[in-house]
Parts: structure tokens; C-alpha cells; sequence
């Protein structure tokens, strides 16, 4: 094996070097010299210090070479490559694991491995009776037993997913209306000022369950509770019945009427009477 000796006249073409890392660099980039290696036959790669911003511990790498049994040294590349102190990107991640909830924005697509552990089958068909096989009222005429899990009540609600392990307790529902109208209640200022209650407002969006006789959601988007579970007994200045316009104001009366014209007299002597006229029973003289 023959040694990677650096070529004498490939190793002495540090200006060779230096100028094609100048050329490919911005100007002022490019600092010290910082050694040469062999990299075959005649090949050797200088290396000088890059200065610039962002790139720390980066180095430009200048590849020069000459042919056998020439004089003159040629260049081959100019690179800049990092050096063992560089700062580089982390390694590359695929996008699978490299997601984290609320990354899926609008209008993008999560696709789902077909082994993906949260998933699971769903009504697979195997629980299901053969076809044109007799009805569970049928089979319950003719041989006394258990019904297929097909007319279990469990079944049916498994299917329409009302189903779970566990519900909210009593308790539970009292604690939760008990934080619900502390923050959105009738004792609140805002309701004590309302000029009615969210159960005659047209905004609110009853809950399900048992709590649908107290608690709804707010779908005002003006009002200070919106998309927040409101009490029936809380209002706020956004009711849709409140939201009816004042009457503008009618200002009073002018102290001087403007519009009309005011008879006025031309001299300070009072203007002379109209003649009376004579009675029509008196002869005239």
C-alpha cells in the first residue's frame, strides 16, 4: 500500500488555493491557512479558515491536483465543509417522528401507519349472524338460552359508540357546574348588569346529557363567554333580544323661532283705526 505523502508541488500551491477559495467566498471570509491532506496521488485538499457569520468551525476545502509527470498544479473543487468543531443541523428526522400535537394545520393531510398502535379494528363482522340465519326473537321462541351479542345492549351501544369504561359521577357533575358558574354564573358582575339571562338568548347551545337543564355554550362571538359553557342564570350585553337600537333624541324647542317673520311698526304713533261704518237703519246726511 503505497503511504498518502502529500505531493510536494501539490502542497506547495497554497496561493493556488487560497485564490479559488477567495473567488468563491464573500470578500473578508476567508482566514487562515490551516494545513493541506493527502487525499490520493497527487491530489491534496488545502484547508483555510471561514470567518463567516453563521458558519462556525466551518472550513473552505481547496482540491488541487496535477496529472503524472507534470509541472503544473491544477484545481479540481472548492468547498466548504465543517470541521470537527462546526455547528450543524441535528440529524435528519423523519416527519412521522418528528410531529407533535397542533403541527397539523390547514388544509394539510396525517396519514396513519397501518399498524398504528391507536387504532384498532372495528365492527369486524365476526360477531355478526351467518345470513338468512333466524332472528334473535326466533331463537329465543325455539331454544331457551342467551341471545347473540348482536341484541345485547352493550352491542348496540358499541357500536354507537356510547360506550365507555367510565362517566362522570354525580359528584363529579356537581364539582364541574359548581367551577362552570363561578367563572360564568349569575353572581357575576357581568350578569348582575345584563339586561337578561342566557336562557331566553338565542346564542346559547344547550349541552347534552343532564347537564342540558343549567349549563349551555356560548356562540356569540361579541360576547365576552364565547365558545366558553355559560349557566342559564348569566347574561351579558351581547343578548340577542337586547340588541335593539336607541331612539335618537329629540332636542326641545327653539327659544327663537328662526322660521317665522315678526310684524314690525314704522313709527312710535299707534296706526289709525278703521272707520266704522254707518248703521244701515240711519238715513245718511
Amino acid at each position: 500500500m503505497r503511504s498518502r505523502t502529500p505531493d510536494r508541488l501539490c502542497a506547495e500551491a497554497v496561493e493556488l488555493a487560497r485564490e479559488a477559495a477567495v473567488d468563491a467566498a464573500r470578500p473578508g471570509t476567508v482566514g487562515d491557512y490551516l494545513g493541506a491532506v493527502a487525499d490520493g496521488d497527487r491530489v491534496v485538499t488545502h484547508l483555510f479558515e471561514c470567518q463567516e457569520p453563521g458558519y462556525r468551525g466551518w472550513r473552505w476545502a481547496v482540491t488541487v491536483a496535477r496529472a503524472s509527470r507534470a509541472r503544473v498544479v491544477t484545481l479540481d473543487e472548492t468547498v466548504l465543509l465543517p470541521g470537527p468543531e462546526a455547528v450543524l443541523a441535528p440529524v435528519w428526522v423523519p416527519w412521522s417522528d418528528r410531529l407533535r400535537p397542533g403541527d397539523l394545520g390547514t388544509g394539510d393531510l396525517l396519514p396513519t401507519e397501518p399498524d398504528d398502535l391507536r387504532l384498532e379494528p372495528g365492527f369486524s363482522g365476526e360477531d355478526a349472524p351467518p345470513p338468512n340465519s333466524a332472528t334473535p326473537e326466533a331463537l329465543a321462541e325455539q331454544e331457551p338460552g342467551p341471545l347473540p351479542r348482536t341484541g345485547e345492549i352493550g352491542a348496540v351501544a358499541d357500536e354507537l359508540g356510547m360506550r365507555r369504561a367510565r362517566v362522570l359521577s354525580r359528584l363529579g357533575l356537581h364539582l364541574a357546574a359548581e367551577r362552570w358558574e363561578d367563572d360564568f354564573g349569575p353572581r357575576t358582575p357581568m350578569a348582575q348588569a345584563a339586561p337578561a339571562s342566557c336562557q331566553t338568548c338565542g346564542f346559547l347551545v344547550p349541552l347534552a346529557g343532564s347537564l342540558r337543564q343549567a349549563f349551555g355554550v356560548c356562540a356569540n362571538e361579541y360576547a365576552p363567554a364565547d365558545g366558553r359553557v355559560v349557566s342559564f342564570g348569566y347574561g351579558c350585553g351581547a343578548h340577542s333580544e337586547a340588541a335593539v337600537m336607541p331612539q335618537p333624541p329629540q332636542p326641545p324647542p327653539p327659544v327663537i323661532d328662526e322660521t317665522k317673520v315678526d310684524a314690525l311698526s314704522l313709527h312710535d304713533t299707534p296706526a289709525p283705526s278703521p272707520a266704522a261704518d254707518p248703521e244701515p237703519d240711519q238715513p245718511a246726511t
